[in-house]
């Protein structure tokens, strides 16, 4: 028994074959999905699915790279959401800082953000400007929502990317009031480490099958067994052999069975170890 943490099973990549990707999944094995929200939209669409199909639970949530297209409010919209039973956690929210408006938006947009002083200042400072609004929103967002799981009692999903410091400091604020866990885990053992040692977690996804992946795979041997969950983060990331084609839950197993050969160990271990993981974070209705 296994179970697909983290998947985006509302996007238009399973409408076609939905019904067959449930199958494949129990197939494998799989017989539990969480769907990830990514606005407020996709986490109505990952309720929905919660509340069609008994083996589906959803986290809702806005996505840090969502917040020039997130609503003024994204709070009263996500707390009308969670009063589904179905609902297990908040997220995914972090921070990604690895495409900075100055490297990926219009001004028009990053305008939005920091006003008209963009008008007044030169190319250099303009960016800095962009960049710093870009990421205070993203703090703020994260910090939206953090609190609301404090409020509801849930606990979080984190999207970090290229925001290690930052992340952590905003964490600490919330040491004991609620608990993360950081998926798609791909750093060194040492920030492992310090994730642990807030009270968090990880999860990893198919990268721990690629060969070019030691930093995970050491991860996947060392973090203590009641530390870490699989996913898929499915459509992307999709373990050897599908690498480069449309990752699905099934594919949960691939994962488990790649940390249960780095930890030498049973893969019925494994997935046993992860699924009582896995409920005691999400704590399953």
């Amino acid at each position: 028994m296994l179970i697909d943490t983290h998947a985006h099973l509302d996007y238009p990549d399973f409408q076609e074959d939905f019904a067959a990707v449930l199958e494949r999944a129990a197939a494998a094995g799989v017989t539990r999905m969480i769907s990830i929200g990514t606005s407020v939209e996709s986490s109505r669409r990952a309720v929905e699915l919660a509340e069609k199909y008994p083996q589906i639970y959803a986290v809702i949530g806005v996505h840090p790279t969502s917040v020039l297209e997130a609503e003024p409010d994204i709070i009263t919209p996500l707390r009308e959401l969670a009063k589904s039973p179905r609902v297990v956690a908040i997220g995914e929210t972090g921070l990604d800082y690895h495409r900075l408006p100055s490297q990926q938006i219009k001004k028009d947009d990053a305008s939005k953000l920091s006003g008209a002083l963009l008008n007044e200042v030169p190319a250099q400072i303009e960016n800095a400007i962009q960049d710093g609004a870009y990421k205070s929103a993203q703090s703020d967002l994260f910090q939206q929502q953090l609190d609301l799981a404090c409020e509801l009692g849930l606990n979080v999903v984190i999207h970090q990317r290229d925001a290690w410091d930052d992340t952590l400091e905003i964490l600490r604020d919330y040491t004991g009031k609620v608990r993360g866990v950081f998926h798609c885990f791909g750093s060194p053992f040492e920030q492992a480490k310090q994730v642990l040692e807030l009270g968090h977690m990880i999860s990893f996804t198919g990268i721990v099958t690629f060969k070019n992946a030691a930093l995970v795979q050491e991860d996947a041997t060392l973090v203590p067994d009641e530390s870490y969950m699989v996913e898929t983060d499915c459509p992307y990331l999709a373990p050897v052999p599908y690498r480069g084609k449309r990752c699905e839950p099934a594919h949960t197993r691939l994962v488990a069975e790649t940390v249960a050969r780095l930890r030498n160990r049973p893969l019925e271990e494994i997935a046993a170890q992860t699924t009582r993981n896995a409920e005691g974070f999400f704590r399953f209705p």
